[in-house]
């Protein structure tokens, strides 16, 4: 079931997140606040803990200290269980190479969300034809992933990303894998889509230009939130 909107204050917020991989400090106390409707971009060099970051606050991982609250939730307290339930219904998350099943049509991948939520196949479908028709691929929909562009592979990602209705989407590095031009297109495509349903975005980029979609930027630099500008 998905949950309400938290007009109280932010609807995603991480405070004092640490997270380590081995020895390796990715996050050291970083915090990050989200709300609802808005396109936050986290920007940062390759290494500053920018995936590490997505991780925790969309609940993949759970960090080593600190928190992270959706809607009232923290999620670090609740059950492996309720947290898959979120991301099938709340949460929408995009990656560089958007990580379509190379077995399955582009309108199976888009409708897979839908069907492992209990929708019915038929139904699946074609709501997915419909979200590929808003981001211009339903002329792709039969086919498979590596017969695709990179740039339509990546707005059928969005769209698998947006189908269930998410409240928050998470783009890490969208665009990384594509040239400028179709860069310009999936951004274009994400933020329309986005402000269209009233969906939040944290968007990771190390882009200014792709940074410049967004309504607010914060930096994130040695695994923690820097004041902008700063770089040393």
């Amino acid at each position: 079931m998905s949950i309400g909107d938290n007009t109280a204050g932010p609807l995603l917020a991480g405070r004092g997140l640490v997270k380590a991989h081995g020895r390796t400090e990715a996050l050291r106390g970083a915090s990050v606040d989200l709300r609802a409707g808005e396109i936050l971009a986290v920007t940062g060099a390759s290494g500053s803990g920018k995936s590490t970051l997505v991780h925790c606050l969309s609940g993949i991982v759970r960090p080593d200290a600190g928190s992270v609250t959706y809607a009232g939730l923290r999620l670090e307290e609740l059950p492996e269980k309720r947290l898959s339930e979120l991301r099938r219904t709340d949460f929408g998350v995009v990656f560089q190479f958007g990580q379509l099943i190379p077995e399955l049509t582009v309108l199976d991948n888009v409708a897979l969300p839908l069907m492992l939520a209990g929708t019915d196949r038929g139904r699946a479908r074609s709501a997915a034809g419909e979200w590929l028709e808003r981001f211009g691929v339903r002329g792709q929909a039969e086919l498979r992933p590596g017969e695709m562009s990179g740039g339509q592979a990546q707005r059928a990602a969005l769209a698998r990303a947006l189908v269930t209705g998410p409240k928050v989407v998470f783009a890490d590095e969208p665009t990384g894998a594509l040239d400028s031009l179709a860069s310009e297109q999936v951004m274009t495509a994400l933020v329309h889509t986005a402000r269209e349903a009233g969906t939040a975005v944290l968007l990771i980029t190390h882009d200014a230009q792709v940074a410049a979609y967004a309504d607010r930027e914060v930096q994130l630099r040695d695994g923690a939130v820097a004041p902008l500008g700063v770089t040393a």
